[in-house]
């Protein structure tokens, strides 16, 4: 029998607890062992629980216990988490998580550390909660020399779009009734400014590309400058507006790492992944195109991928090689406003000037757009011609278009 730990018992500790509980003897069938629950770190007693016998509040507790070899790290952020998980990993202990914000800031450095002690460091459930991402990548995939990675990588966010896009509702209105659903936090700043997707999509970087992408180095653009307006301009051309966090190979050693909204046709298979789902494309040059969906959030689903972690540790508890990735040099990271793209732009600038500054752009015929209100998508530039070609326009909007 193995003994584990859980540190945090919110929604995907308390989540990750009931997995292991109901599914006790099917988890220990394909561990190969039976996982016992010794602790759960929490900051207050909990006696309504039925897990109230395991809690602890001193995380030397758990990393002094010898029993214990796994550890799940539920607590959030990227301080008190950062060193509980160290503590663990030092004392010999694997340690499971779920954290984008830990394993995008200190990723690097906590895999480094678990191969230097033997242990593993996994965080499958880090990125696009239950859905089977990183793993496939890392071990299915890993034939393939990937050039691109490209996801709905935000359920909230891309709920509020849903609605807005569906139903006609105002960002507001939709923030709101998300917040009501328990689908955003009552401060969503980390979601609707795409600091979450941004998270997310330096760690899949990382494994795609084998080299640090820090969220320092990336840009992202959230959502609350959406406006019906540019829904409807979208529309009329046929395509959705969504949050996109985006990877790619940009030459020999460097990528891009970017979240903004971008249109896509209808007919994607990401544009019809909707409300609190998640969506992710993979890129490589022997499987082509690999796609993913799923639920991207929530206590179970996280809670899979969180106790499939733990099942891996306690089968081999052994370092995962696949598990991890190596320091980049400076410039490796490049702008995304150096790649070349479509875009579509809406603007009150006069004809004479859109007509200066472009060649061949195509008109959009927004049904109810203001009178001396223009939108239109440009042929393919970088973001960079793009500014300078804007310089002297009222741009109202701007959106890459995904082609």
């Amino acid at each position: 029998m193995v003994k584990a730990a859980i540190l945090g018992f919110g929604v995907v500790g308390g989540g990750t607890a009931e997995v292991l509980t109901k599914n006790r003897d099917l988890i220990a069938r394909r561990a190969g062992s039976e996982i016992e629950i010794k602790y759960i770190l929490c900051r207050r007693a909990r006696p309504e629980s039925p897990f109230a016998h395991l809690i602890t509040h001193d995380i030397e507790t758990v990393a002094s216990d010898p029993e214990v070899k796994v550890v799940a790290e539920c607590i959030g952020g990227a301080t008190l988490a950062y060193e509980y998980v160290r503590r663990c990993l030092e004392a010999g202990k694997s340690v499971v998580t779920s954290n984008k914000e830990l394993v995008a800031e200190k990723g690097f450095e906590l895999t480094q550390l678990a191969r230097k002690m033997g242990v593993n460091f996994l965080f499958e459930a880090s990125v696009g909660g239950g859905i089977p991402i990183l793993r496939p990548i890392c071990q299915c995939l890993a034939a393939n020399e990937i050039s691109s990675v490209c996801g709905i990588l935000n359920g909230t966010t891309n709920y509020i779009l849903t609605e807005m896009v569906q139903m006609g509702k105002s960002f507001e209105l939709a923030l709101r009734e998300a917040q009501q659903k328990g689908y955003a936090e009552a401060d969503p700043t980390a979601d609707v400014e795409g600091i979450d997707a941004g998270r997310k999509i330096c760690i899949l970087a990382d494994l795609c590309f084998g080299k640090n992408v820090p969220p320092s180095a990336i840009t992202t653009e959230g959502i609350t400058r959406i406006t019906p307006a540019d829904i409807e301009c979208a529309r009329a051309l046929g395509y959705k507006i969504k949050l996109l966090g985006r990877a790619m190979r940009t030459g020999p050693n460097s990528v891009t790492a970017f979240v903004a909204p971008h249109l896509i046709s209808r007919a994607a298979p990401l544009a019809n992944v909707d409300g609190v789902m998640n969506g992710i494309s993979v890129r490589g040059d022997a499987v082509g195109e690999a796609m993913f969906f799923g639920p991207g959030a929530g206590s179970l689903p996280t809670a899979s991928a969180v106790a499939a972690d733990i099942i891996d540790c306690v089968r081999d508890p052994r370092t995962r090689t696949y598990a991890g990735w190596w320091p980049s040099e400076p410039g490796y990271v490049t702008h995304p406003d150096k790649i070349s793209c479509r875009w579509m732009l809406r603007t009150d600038s006069p004809l004479a000037e859109i007509a200066a500054a472009f060649t061949g752009v195509r008109f959009i015929n927004a049904p109810h757009a203001p009178a001396g209100e223009y939108a239109f998508v440009t042929g393919y530039m970088s973001g960079e011609e793009l500014k300078a070609k804007t310089a002297g326009m009222n741009v109202l909007a701007k959106y890459r278009v995904l082609d």
